[in-house]
């Protein structure tokens, strides 16, 4: 094996014992960087920031010294979390930009690369959910258009856009806020488990093409958060939930250690009992689904 090849794989395999490392019980907090060390002066734009776990994740990042690009729909709200940020003594740009419109993407990627060169962390949290039984769903094929194109879509078009400059600076990371219902393959969530497994999919095909240039796909499994995108879902107000902060603080973990998954006891629970007994899983959400789905 040539020089020009074993230095990548080299420092490849370093960073995968430090992030194994990091992850070690107890010990792993002490061999991972602080925040504030991992993020200070970094360029890290947050889709989905104006509130929720994109705004709890912009106050900790803004906090640490990260240079953060807020992008969501609506300037006002992006303008109300920047303020805080920058109350707080950090440094935070908006962008509002309707991600599921490929020309607004692209001019958005282009107007960050121009003015600010690649992010060094691309966090794409921006979500659509729809709980919505496949009997209700038939007539509905517009429910999963509609979250493939911000849930998938537009976070793929993002990292399209920004991988070139993070392969060619030889370092990035790209994180990808997604769901614990993957793991537990929870029901009438047809559509929203789709885009977010077809993310999961995409991003884990690249990685072994990019690992080598310092490149690093981390996906969060979320469990349940207590935010406006579950509101409607009146079940969940009865069921434990994490708040944005500690969402948030899943998330700025991932930062530090740049693990290729992040999940929860739970989620790990809920992928070996699938692995061994799928269709008792079924049959127990069969029955129970409809009061705690």
């Amino acid at each position: 094996m040539s020089n020009q090849r074993f230095g990548p794989l080299l420092n490849a395999g370093a960073r995968a014992a430090r992030s194994a490392g990091t992850r070690l019980p107890g010990a792993g907090h002490l061999l991972s960087p602080s925040l504030a060390h991992t993020v200070q002066g970094k360029t890290v734009l947050i889709t989905g920031a104006s509130s929720g776990i994109g705004r709890s994740t912009a106050l900790a990042l803004g906090d640490a010294g990260g240079r953060l690009l807020l992008v969501a729909r609506t300037r006002e709200a992006l303008e109300e979390v920047a303020a805080e940020v920058q109350q707080r003594g950090g440094v935070a740009f908006v962008h509002p930009c309707d991600l599921t419109d490929h020309a607004a993407l692209d001019g958005l990627v282009s107007e960050v690369q121009a003015t600010y060169g690649t992010p060094d962390v691309l966090i794409n949290n921006a979500g659509r959910s729809i709980r919505r039984s496949v009997a209700r769903s038939y007539d509905r094929f517009h429910d999963y258009e509609r979250t493939m194109a911000l849930n998938y879509f537009a976070a793929v078009k993002l990292i399209l856009g920004f991988l070139p400059g993070m392969r060619d600076r030889g370092d990035g990371h790209i994180i990808n806020v997604s769901t614990m219902g993957l793991q537990t393959n929870t029901p009438r969530f047809s559509a929203y488990l789709a885009s977010k497994a077809a993310l999961d999919a995409f991003s884990r095909s690249i990685a072994a093409e990019i690992v080598l240039d310092g490149v690093d796909i981390t996906t969060v499994l979320m469990p349940l958060v207590r935010t406006p995108m579950i509101a409607p879902t009146k079940h969940y107000e009865r069921l434990p939930a994490l708040s944005s902060e500690g969402a948030a603080e899943l998330i700025t973990d991932a930062i530090r250690t740049r693990p290729k998954r992040v999940s929860t006891a739970l989620g790990l629970l809920a992928d070996a009992g699938y692995a061994a007994a799928p269709r008792v899983q079924d049959l127990f959400f069969s029955q129970v689904g409809p009061w705690i789905t």
